[in-house]
């Protein structure tokens, strides 16, 4: 039920990222950097922030006057930066939901991804109050209404000898210790909790975007400038303990607990809060996900370059000292807790060449599930078995479009794990020895990759920029990428035709050893 429900989810969520794709392109798509933005976001409300905190009036008469002083008296900059302040912070939350829907509906929170999901639930009870906290400080009639609800939460645990509820009863059992107390925890207090939490959140995480690229970045920056020119951020009327509000304009952001309380009690609030909490924490191991066998290291074949450990996304390599008789210095280790058996360090491998003459092909670090000895074998079997004009060896991904599903003639196709797994030495074996008319490389879109840099990797290695690399003699014209996601099956067969039709109606050429441009990646540039 739990897998049906995320792979619907999933199909939608990838048609709405190929959406923005059309508009922004890949590299600005909004929903390939969610986390990033939610990180980018908080800086914003950082700076903001400490600008409104320097006219800011820690007092019970002062707070509400400063805070409207910034926006009526100077809104050209102290009301521009409080309304960016307030916009931001309902932007992180977007993002930040996003970002856990997308991980959760695409199965990126289980196995040895556990730990990233698990650090980041937490993350959410340190948000919320942060924002509860923000809100406390304007001071009028919904900081009145937050307050009085929030300690009637706080009341029912037993944390407090006397109720805090006590201290909104009347004008002068409130004193400006509590809003210099609001500001330590809105300004230190919490996001000192939170800085670290960001961090080890991403501990596990190799390469950790935390930045979004440049031009999303401006784009966000100047859509948070124009709102809060043209809808500025206003406070409501002023608290007055002596008097119930009755109308309060709210934020569904920060504040949707409330409704809740209102419409329950404080112990189902705090059961609901807790009980949802404890769910998120175990999703990863609801249902208890299958073991996977991972990478394996032959030191036989292990020379130490550290290839697996720099191309490895989740750290799960480490370079130590050499353990055998070798002459080498260092050996890969792999750590079974990190490894997510995606085998992108076995396409990193020197020693994952086909062309070695060994009878039983062994690599330095290698899938035990698929062994570069066993995909030497099937893509000789597969092509001898082939009788067609035009032979296509089609290498894909598990978790992108399926090219089992292509149908086509004359097509032999390989999913692997990920793209990455593929060394990019398999490719000139195919075109010279194993007769092969041309090679696809297909995977996950740009921005999407289910392990993160698998993609990314391939492109460097056909275009020479990382190791290892296509050799230079092999003819690129023979080679073509399409990236496809599961639901643009129909769309990676159409280029795959495509493609078959350029190869047979292409002259038959020698190998030129020429330098030669690197294959263009289409579909979702």
């Amino acid at each position: 039920m739990l897998k049906a429900i995320r792979e619907t989810g999933a199909s939608l969520v990838r048609r709405a990222e190929g959406g923005f794709t059309a508009v922004f392109g890949a590299d600005a798509n909004p929903l390939y950097h969610s986390g990033a933005l939610t990180i980018y976001f908080f800086w914003i409300v950082l700076v903001s922030g400490i600008y409104v905190f320097v006219f800011f009036e820690t007092s019970i008469f002062g707070a509400y006057e400063s805070v409207e002083y910034l926006s009526r008296e100077q809104w050209y900059l102290g009301g521009v930066m409080r309304s960016l302040h307030r916009y931001a912070s309902d932007a992180a939350v977007i993002t930040l939901l996003v970002h856990m829907l997308q991980e959760f509906l695409k199965g990126r929170y289980r196995g040895a991804r556990w730990f990233s999901w698990f650090t980041g639930v937490p993350l959410l009870w340190m948000v919320f109050p942060l924002g509860i906290t923000g809100y406390w400080l304007v001071w009028d009639e919904l900081a009145q209404y937050i307050a009085i609800a929030s300690s009637e939460l706080l009341d029912w645990l037993p944390m407090f000898t006397d109720p805090m509820a006590r201290n909104f009863l009347t004008p002068e059992s409130l004193s400006d210790r509590f809003f210099t107390l609001m500001a330590f925890l809105h300004l230190i207090g919490i996001p000192i909790f939170l800085v670290f939490g960001i961090w080890f959140h991403l501990l596990r995480i190799s390469r950790p975007t935390v930045n979004p690229p440049r031009r999303l970045a401006l784009g966000s920056l100047a859509a948070l400038l124009v709102m809060s020119l043209l809808a500025p951020a206003q406070s409501q009327a002023p608290a007055d303990l002596a008097r119930v509000p009755t109308e309060l304009a709210f934020d569904w952001f920060y504040l949707p607990v409330y409704p809740i309380y209102e419409l329950t009690s404080a112990g189902t609030t705090w059961m609901l809060l807790v009980g949802s909490s404890l769910l998120l924490s175990l999703l990863p191991w609801l249902p208890r996900p299958r073991a996977r066998p991972v990478a394996e290291v032959d030191l036989g074949n292990c020379n130490g370059c550290g290839r697996c450990f720099v191309d490895c996304p989740f750290s799960a390599v480490t370079m130590q000292p050499r353990s055998d008789a070798k002459k080498y210095e260092r050996e890969a280790v792999v750590d079974p807790s990190l490894c997510t058996a995606c085998g992108i360090c076995a396409g990193a491998c020197p020693s994952s060449t086909p062309f070695r003459s060994a009878e039983g092909l062994v690599s330095g670090i290698d899938m035990p599930t698929l062994t570069i000895q066993q995909l030497r074998s099937a893509m000789v079997e597969q092509l001898d078995g082939v009788r067609a004009p035009v032979k296509l060896l089609v290498y894909g991904c598990d978790c992108a479009a399926d090219v089992g599903r292509l149908g086509l003639p004359g097509v032999v196709a390989q999913s692997l794990p990920c793209i990455g797994n593929l060394p990019p030495a398999f490719i000139d074996y195919a075109l010279r020895r194993a007769g092969a008319d041309g090679v696809l490389l297909t995977g996950c879109r740009p921005g999407d990759c289910f392990y993160r840099f698998g993609n990314r990797w391939v492109e460097e290695r056909m275009d020479g920029t990382r190791e290892p690399h296509l050799r230079r003699s092999v003819d690129r014209s023979r080679l073509r990428i399409h990236w496809a996601a599961g639901h643009e099956t129909p769309a990676l067969r159409a280029a795959a035709a495509a493609f078959m039709d350029e190869l047979s109606a292409a002259s038959p050429t020698e190998p030129d050893d020429s330098v030669q441009a690197p294959p263009r990646a289409v579909g979702h540039e």
